[in-house]
């Protein structure tokens, strides 16, 4: 069955918790033609879904959902003080997910959360939609390409008169948006965060809130929120050396830019107001993006923008914005970020690098300002990661190695010493193409060897193998090994990093350490027949216990 909305192969999802955003996530995914199954303990909601819904499945048991082997992903809009413990059977059920904001009420879950699902392999993506706000993107074009030059500060006000909540307070229930957008657009975790706020409607739910934050970079920010204010109003504004940009998600125009400029006349500081440049902006809604990029993500297996690594870090810093709420707002500083990765004293990380937990980035290597990389990388020395490069979670890159802006690397790739990675096809020191470089894609458990060179765009598939001093010009398939210039391939390898016999009667190779049986599928695409795809090696066999002496001592007749 095809999904008719993009053309791609249908993903079944159930929606769960059918209540007033709930309801919004089953419109889109209906639109989309992913939804299969309806989920909600009030009986009262089958009857309204059952004429809007011709043919989707309702069911009141959660149990129910997740022994469905036809369901693949999970949307829960269930109230936050389910979401750990409805998320985390939704994981171990198999099932990809997507939460609504928050992650967790608290960071314990959150990680718990997150490490659960890179042990199991699945997607995790928390629902900041405000991230996927046609102006939010663009806005987070524009500061990337240096538009509005340096950042120098920003606030967010969300107020209204509507709806209050006696269960979480208004930071909890307004903040996660804001602070979301706020990381994503500055690449960066505060350092020192205070908040402030009163509670005149119920007593220790908070109704009014002033959070203030302090980033390593020098930026400074704040986001007041309120369900206690006479208008509404949801306007970001951020303060640039070039240009001043103004989000506001009330009026006619989203995104306006306004060039003023301060000059400086006998020795006092003047305002030299612009007229506003309107944003050309899409109107398509944000949430009907943010569920088309949820299922494009379970589908390529590759991380959503608002991921869990990314919810956990928009937790931690609400737990410290409610710390310091409860304790009259005192600043709360990030103890743990001096601990949170291993950078040797010879390099450099520059402000508005995001680097994971337990990464080790080691002598004279240069992490760039927006830059991106995972948990439990090993950088090699005299490494070189270029702003945009994304690199996920377990990858080792060895030393001598230049990654650039366009090149994004998967989970546990491997990258052998000096070897090249490339953006640009055809490059001159005259002509600038910047704004034209091509994705270089390294994905899940690939290995490039020592000196070889990917030409850009250029795809290298899952487990496949780059011999040694070979020149990739086309794109490589999974689990292919490929050596030579031009690289042309030669046979296939397993995922424990060993060459293929030839295959049997039935067309099945072994894999002499593991045993596992590999063999091509209808489509001429090798796989695995005793692991799924998407599943970690089993923590008995993600550790090599036979030299390659004995394997091939074995392996005679």
């Amino acid at each position: 069955m095809q999904n008719a909305a993009v053309g791609k192969p249908q993903i079944n999802v159930a929606v769960v918790g059918v209540g007033y955003w709930g309801r919004n996530l089953a419109r889109n995914f209906n639109q989309l033609g992913a939804l299969a199954a309806l989920c909600d303990s009030e009986r009262s909601v089958k009857e309204k879904c059952r004429y809007e819904y011709e043919g989707v499945r309702f069911c009141e048991d959660f149990n129910a959902i997740l022994s469905d082997p036809s369901i693949a992903a999970v949307a829960l809009a269930t109230p936050a003080i389910t979401h750990y413990e409805m998320a985390k059977a939704a994981l171990e059920a198999g099932k990809d997910i997507l939460v609504e904001k928050p992650l967790a009420i608290d960071v314990k879950g959150g990680e718990e959360l997150v490490k659960l699902a890179a042990a199991k392999g699945r997607i995790l993506m928390v629902g900041h939609v405000l991230r996927y706000h046609p102006a939010i993107l663009r806005l987070q074009e524009l500061i990337r390409g240096g538009v509005l030059g340096q950042i120098n500060y920003l606030y967010s006000n969300r107020l209204n008169i509507g709806k209050i909540r006696t269960e979480e307070n208004s930071l909890w229930s307004f903040a996660p948006h804001d602070i979301s957008v706020m990381l994503s657009l500055l690449n960066e975790i505060p350092t020192r965060v205070s908040c402030q706020g009163g509670a005149y409607l119920s007593r220790q739910i908070y109704d009014v809130t002033l959070s203030h934050f302090e980033f390593a970079s020098g930026v400074k920010a704040h986001i007041f929120v309120s369900w206690l204010h006479p208008v509404k109003e949801q306007r970001l504004v951020v303060v640039g050396s070039e240009k001043m940009a103004v989000f506001d998600d009330t009026s006619e125009h989203k995104l306006v830019l306004y060039p003023h400029k301060v000059e400086w006349k006998n020795r006092i500081p003047t305002a030299v107001k612009a007229k506003g440049e309107i944003a050309d902006l899409d109107n398509r809604e944000p949430l009907t993006t943010e569920c088309q990029h949820f299922l494009n993500c379970v589908t390529s297996r590759t991380a959503p923008w608002s991921d869990g690594p990314e919810g956990l870090r928009v937790l931690r810093v609400l737990d410290a914005c409610q710390r310091s709420l409860l304790s009259g707002g005192i600043a709360i500083e990030d103890e743990k970020r001096e601990l949170a990765y291993f950078v040797h004293e010879s390099a450099y990380v520059d402000a508005g690098a995001e680097v994971g937990v337990d990464t080790k980035i080691w002598h004279f290597s240069h992490i760039m300002r927006n830059a991106r990389i995972g948990e439990r990388c090993v950088i090699g020395q005299n490494v070189n990661v270029d702003g945009g490069a994304t690199i996920g979670n377990n990858v080792k890159i060895q030393n001598n190695v230049s990654v650039y802006a366009g090149v994004a690397i998967e989970d546990d790739v491997f990258l052998g010493p000096s070897c090249v990675l490339t953006n640009v096809t055809n490059p001159r020191a005259q002509v600038n193409r910047h704004s034209l470089y091509e994705t270089t894609r390294l994905k899940r458990g690939c290995t490039v060897g020592a000196n070889a060179t990917i030409v850009s765009g250029v795809t290298v598939g899952r487990y496949a193998f780059v011999g040694a001093g070979s020149v990739v010009t086309r794109s490589v398939a999974d689990y292919a090994l490929v050596v030579g210039n031009p690289a042309r391939q030669v046979g296939w390898m397993s995922r424990h990093g060993h060459r293929l016999d030839s295959p049997n009667a039935e067309g099945v190779m072994r894999c002499p350490e593991s045993g596992y049986r590999y063999q091509k599928n209808d489509h001429d695409v090798l796989r695995c027949l005793d692991l799924e795809e998407e599943s970690p090696l089993p923590s008995v066999l993600s550790k090599g216990r036979k030299s390659y002496a004995q394997l091939r001592e074995e392996s005679k007749p």
